[in-house]
């Protein structure tokens, strides 16, 4: 009797310090959505698998600096310098060289920054979209903060894509800090219940905020699908519609995530896998092991599985970051994407902005097949970009 008691105060324990390692990794959120989600099987697809990669950037040169606009002009001037010369060594199966999308703060607003960023997303090295950190906001304001904004991008700079059916220009997001919808635990950084609506209706067409490394995760991780705006309720993303061919919007709000789940890399103690995040900086390098990885994850539209979906994310005007983005990691990430997963038998390589990710996926859900290069414009055509 006394090893029966034992053996299930053994177990009991393990359970008890599971629970609580889960809870203090913010893991609650997502764990049961990533153990019941069931991959794919390829068997009955012929043809190489089409693999989208998209690099999105909370791209912030005023990072723990407000003061210094010399420190801000030389983030971004290594960026324009240092970004052509990387990207130019590498092509996709459709000649497109890596394409980075730089999510820029409105807080940080300044004309020369963007007007740089523009020239260099001209020369089709990538493409601009909007970030936003903000503390007890409120509806109106937050309305106001993006259309200006909006505005400011598309007829300073000609950088976002224009709507065909509305004739006004239109954006991705990323949430600064993660907390979409007023989902931080706390209550930080947000205020606005309404978020997905309000941003339905100034003309985002897709969030891009996640995965995130806290209770912001939504519970449906590897997944892209619709959010329904709860305007009385914080964080109504957590759940929604998975996107599928056939299928039609729904909610207010399209979700795109990239990869969530354990880098089999990296452990603690050599037995706990790290938390892979998507997410890129010199502490945590994109090996060619994690490459592997987000490929095996198979994010994708439910019904096109042949097509597969990578974003990854960084914070590219961090300076400790910066020889990692721009120099030897991320140059072997691409030998190994272009090298393993662009033979054109087995994979095809697309390198594919925030933009056309999501017209891709539109065009999948659409019913579209074949090559996904076909569909980078499907519904937003490519911004203007003005040049210096």
């Amino acid at each position: 009797m006394i090893f029966l008691f034992l053996f299930i105060l053994g177990i009991t324990t393990v359970l008890a310090a599971g629970a609580i390692l889960i809870h203090k990794k913010d893991m609650h959120t997502w764990i049961v959505g990533f153990c019941r989600r069931k991959k794919p099987v390829l068997n009955d697809v012929s043809g190489p698998v089409h693999v989208m990669f998209c690099f999105v950037d909370h791209y912030e040169p005023q990072w723990k600096n407000k003061d210094n606009i010399e420190l801000e002009r030389q983030r971004v001037d290594r960026w324009m310098q240092d970004y052509p010369k990387m990207a130019s060594q590498f092509t996709d199966a459709d000649g497109c060289h890596p394409k980075h999308s730089f999510f820029f703060p409105e807080e940080e607003y300044r004309h020369e920054h963007l007007a740089k960023l523009s020239d260099l997303c001209a020369r089709d090295f990538g493409e601009i979209e909007i970030h936003l950190h903000h503390e007890n906001d409120t509806s109106d304001n937050l309305r106001r903060t993006l259309s200006t904004f909006a505005q400011t991008l598309h007829q300073e700079h000609g950088a976002l894509a224009i709507d065909p059916k509305t004739n006004q220009p239109v954006y991705a997001f990323i949430h600064g800090n993660w907390a979409l919808d007023n989902s931080h635990p706390q209550g930080h950084w947000c205020g606005v219940n309404d978020e997905l609506i309000v941003l339905r209706e100034t003309g985002c067409y897709a969030d891009f905020t996640f995965p995130s490394p806290d209770a912001t995760q939504p519970s449906m991780p590897n997944t892209l699908y619709y959010a329904k705006d709860d305007p009385n309720k914080p964080k109504s993303y957590d759940k929604g519609i998975e996107m599928k061919v056939g299928g039609s919007p729904y909610g207010d709000m399209l979700i795109l995530q990239g990869p969530l789940g354990f880098n089999k890399e990296l452990s603690k103690f050599g037995v706990l896998p790290k938390i892979e995040r998507a997410d890129i900086r010199a502490t945590c390098p994109p090996t060619a092991g994690r490459v592997d990885n987000w490929v095996n994850t198979h994010i994708h539209v439910a019904g096109r599985p042949e097509w597969i979906f990578i974003k990854i994310h960084t914070h590219g005007a961090q300076d400790i970051d910066m020889d990692c983005l721009l120099g030897t990691p991320v140059e072997q990430m691409h030998q190994h994407l272009t090298t393993k997963y662009n033979d054109g038998e087995q994979y095809k390589l697309h390198y594919v902005s925030a933009r056309e990710m999501y017209n891709i996926t539109k065009a999948a859900e659409a019913g579209m097949q074949g090559d996904p290069n076909e569909y980078r414009d499907y519904i937003l055509p490519k911004p203007t970009f003005k040049r210096m």
